[in-house]
């Protein structure tokens, strides 16, 4: 699953730029140039800002956790590389983000994943 799935992470645009269109465009014509036939994120914005609606996403829904503990934090925001060993979030982030109920988007790109050649593997 992992070489059809891709995790876009972090998008973040100048102030000076928000508002003109410029992000959502970004955000699809880099997905539409990946080579991955679906994409995913989660970002707590969502419920303010439909950046990624307007990109193609498609909202799926809501993360919700019960339980608060870090490692369990840690599942949903964790940042692993393929092949690596997952590792439970800094303190520091998990104080940040642990009362988060982020919105899960997904983009389907397997139209231009077919276009532009299969994806490297890489992230």
């Amino acid at each position: 699953m992992n070489r059809q799935l891709l995790t876009l992470s972090r998008v973040v645009l100048h102030p000076t730029y928000r508002g003109a269109g410029i992000g959502y465009r970004f955000i699809r014509r880099c997905c539409e140039l990946t080579g991955y036939p679906w994409i995913e994120t989660l970002t707590q914005m969502g419920h303010v800002n439909p950046v990624f609606e307007r990109a193609g996403f498609r909202r799926v829904g809501v993360s919700r956790t019960v339980e608060r503990s870090r490692a369990s934090h840690s599942l949903l925001y964790r940042r692993q590389k393929h092949g690596q060993k997952a590792a439970l979030l800094t303190r520091e982030t998990y104080d940040k983000s642990r009362f988060a109920n982020p919105v899960y988007y997904i983009f389907d790109n397997r139209a231009h994943a077919a276009r532009h050649g299969p994806a490297s593997g890489g992230r």
